[in-house]
């Protein structure tokens, strides 16, 4: 019995002992529990998307030609600064026109003579015809004045051909733009000798609209083509890491051969650019509208997270206990991605403070301002 009592009065000790080493005096009240875990919630909404097929391409111009002199002469003038946009008509280069402004004041005096002569033989002519029957002019001197006549009129058409060609010659002593486009560095100034052998001034590249280039490969032919018999193909072209497309078109080209060594097909579509920023030669991500998926599931991308396993959300489920849930993406549209597997509509994902969740802990949801958030529950 003794022995018993000491053991019991031990126990009692150490126990006393151990509530003065845990701080805590005897009655005083268990500490509050942690408050739970404020989560932003987004829901998993159902639309129809667009599908599309994305491929790298260049760009390139619609219109590139080198300027160049019909004309010999001196450049006199050089009227725009390199790399500048100009417009269709517009002078860009001025050869010494005064050589042949003098050709064709020479052509459009010879045809003043010649139109004189031939009122001076037409008016010789009527004369001998009224002669000719009083017998005071011979045969021959009658056919004379009206070979005479025929000549003149001739010589008359021949001089309009000249001065015509003179007008030409003029007018290509101003080089001017044959399209809207940006000009190159320029290859000639003032002063240079211009030669008919082809001296190049500068190069004119047209820039808006421009061509995107690319080649799908031919397993995404039959899609290509299936959408291009219903209706011009949307074409959005993306530059960079960007994800919202800034410059569109269609469709214009789909060549007739696929290339053997590399499986795919050049394709080409024709892109608005009139702020001229997009330049030929340019690396372009190319995305093509094929079709529309409807009752595609949409969630943001910022509720996806990725570990070995692979892409995974946390979904606020029933009394807002959290679960990690395993989920297959699809494309991306801007904010939002498709899930094609692992979700349903109306279920909930977080948003918000993903590093500190873990599976089966409960929080408190808090929704984004598009959506309503399951009842909240302390």
């Amino acid at each position: 019995m003794v022995a018993t009592g000491v053991l019991l009065g031990a126990l009692v000790t150490l126990l006393l002992i151990h509530d003065r080493g845990s701080g805590q005096a005897a009655g005083q009240p268990a500490p509050a529990r942690p408050p739970l875990l404020d989560v932003a919630v987004a829901a998993v909404t159902q639309q129809t998307v667009p599908v599309y097929l994305e491929y790298v391409g260049t760009t390139a111009a619609i219109r590139s030609v080198v300027l160049e002199a019909q004309v010999t002469g001196y450049l006199a003038r050089r009227l725009i600064p390199d790399g500048a946009d100009v417009h269709k008509g517009q002078l860009l280069y001025q050869i010494d026109p005064r050589t042949y402004q003098a050709a064709l004041d020479q052509a459009r005096a010879q045809a003043q003579r010649d139109a004189a002569a031939h009122v001076y033989a037409v008016a010789n002519h009527n004369r001998d015809v009224g002669l000719a029957k009083t017998g005071d002019v011979s045969i021959d001197t009658l056919q004379l004045a009206a070979s005479t006549v025929d000549q003149d009129a001739a010589a008359q058409a021949a001089d309009r051909a000249a001065v015509e060609t003179a007008q030409l010659n003029l007018s290509y002593t101003s080089i001017r733009a044959p399209f809207d486009g940006r000009l190159s560095l320029s290859q000639v100034y003032e002063g240079a000798l211009i030669t008919v052998a082809g001296t190049p001034l500068n190069t004119l590249v047209q820039l808006d609209p421009i061509y995107a280039t690319f080649s799908p490969p031919d397993s995404d032919l039959l899609q290509i083509e299936q959408a291009q018999a219903r209706h011009p193909i949307a074409t959005e072209v993306l530059l960079g890491n960007a994800t919202t497309p800034a410059y569109f078109g269609h469709v214009t080209f789909l060549d007739n051969t696929v290339n053997p060594s590399t499986g795919t097909i050049t394709t080409r579509a024709t892109i608005a650019n009139p702020t001229h920023h997009l330049l030929p030669g340019q690396f372009i991500r190319v995305r093509l509208h094929i079709a529309d998926r409807p009752d595609a599931l949409l969630i943001p991308q910022i509720a996806v997270q990725s570990n070995q396993l692979g892409q995974y959300v946390y979904v606020i489920g029933a009394y807002n206990r959290v679960q990690q849930r395993y989920v297959t993406l699809g494309s991306d549209y801007g904010s939002l991605v498709e899930v094609t597997h692992g979700l349903q509509r109306g279920e909930w994902v977080a948003t918000s403070n993903l590093l500190q969740l873990v599976p089966s802990d409960i929080v408190v949801p808090i929704p984004d301002s598009a959506s309503r958030a399951p009842a909240t529950t302390r």
